[in-house]
């Protein structure tokens, strides 16, 4: 059985991106010693200054840590950077533990998780809830699949960039719970802008109707930050749309497997599909913009771009 060493382990974390990134500076400032990696050294250099030492290679990497955490783009990059003759499986150490954070195919998961039992290697899929603030300030909640020995023994870390942490059950179960939480996420999001194009057409004063929005029941937390920036047309990207993107993609293709149809999530993936491909790095709230253009809206001032039909403003009376 492997194990996370109790006292001072060696931490690995592959992939400083916009999440990575502040995950790994928190789990330094927590006290731990930390080797990084990533394709573009320039952003694994970015955090010598806080204590990170910069692996050469995932090789490097790969022998020298007791934990390896990874934060990564999809599915491709995750198999590429474990799977093959220069990356981790092919020289981590037995005993050691993987945390694979990265939003992916429980079935991507469950490989990994195969392909680590036959080294003695555990693997967790811990993916990530939250937004890079969220992960800024510790305040992540992590979705955990795999062995529930190994879960446990990795609560420390998880309690250096996380405000809570749950156990799924065995390995795939992390990453299914993630893609459960960003149908509600993304689908929420599309409501919501929806919402917002019809009170502006129907007469309402943008401002006063985000604004009262935000103070209502029916938005989610994860949505009232979005509400407060898109007041300002911000769609600087916490979630960049190209994100959303792919995991509404993992989400049809997984439900598709189980016969499960998700028409409602079906359409808010083309109205993101939509936005992503002029905006994919833009939060994906920008999805308000787009409803609001469809609607024949100016966001600056909520007032229509031409004249409303006699239809529509039969809506504002």
């Amino acid at each position: 059985m492997t194990a996370i060493a109790p006292v001072d382990p060696k931490l690995g974390f592959i992939g400083i991106g916009s999440m990575g990134r502040p995950i790994a500076r928190r789990l330094l400032q927590a006290g731990y010693k930390v080797m990084v990696y990533n394709r573009d050294r320039r952003k694994a250099e970015a955090l010598a200054g806080s204590g990170a030492t910069v692996a050469g290679s995932i090789a490097e990497l790969a022998t020298t840590a007791d934990v390896i955490l990874s934060c990564l783009a999809n599915d491709e990059a995750v198999r590429s950077v474990y799977i093959g003759p220069a990356a981790v499986f092919a020289r981590v150490q037995p005993g050691s533990v993987i945390i694979e954070m990265s939003t992916v195919r429980p079935e991507t998961s469950r490989e990994l998780y195969k392909v680590g039992a036959a080294r003695d290697v555990s693997v967790l899929d811990v993916p990530i809830s939250g937004s890079t603030p969220a992960a800024e300030q510790g305040m992540l909640t992590l979705l955990g699949g795999g062995d529930k020995e190994i879960f446990h023994a990795a609560e420390p870390i998880f309690r250096a960039i996380a405000r809570q942490y749950f156990y799924l059950g065995s390995s795939g179960s992390g990453t299914t719970m993630k893609l459960v939480v960003n149908t509600l996420l993304g689908v929420g999001m599309q409501a919501i802008a929806e919402a917002i194009a019809f009170g502006q057409r129907a007469g309402l004063s943008r401002d006063r109707l985000l604004d009262v929005l935000a103070h209502t029941a029916v938005i989610a937390p994860a949505h009232l930050g979005k509400l407060m920036k898109a007041a300002s047309n911000d769609y600087s990207p916490q979630f960049a749309m190209r994100l959303m993107n792919k995991d509404f993609r993992l989400i049809l293709e997984t439900a598709a497997g189980f016969q499960i149809p998700m028409p409602v999530t079906a359409a808010a993936f083309q109205i993101n599909a939509i936005e992503a491909a002029s905006n994919n790095e833009e939060d994906f709230s920008a999805v308000i913009r787009g409803m609001e253009n469809l609607a024949r809206l100016n966001s600056a001032n909520g007032k229509p771009l031409r004249n409303p039909t006699p239809g529509n403003q039969s809506l504002g009376k």
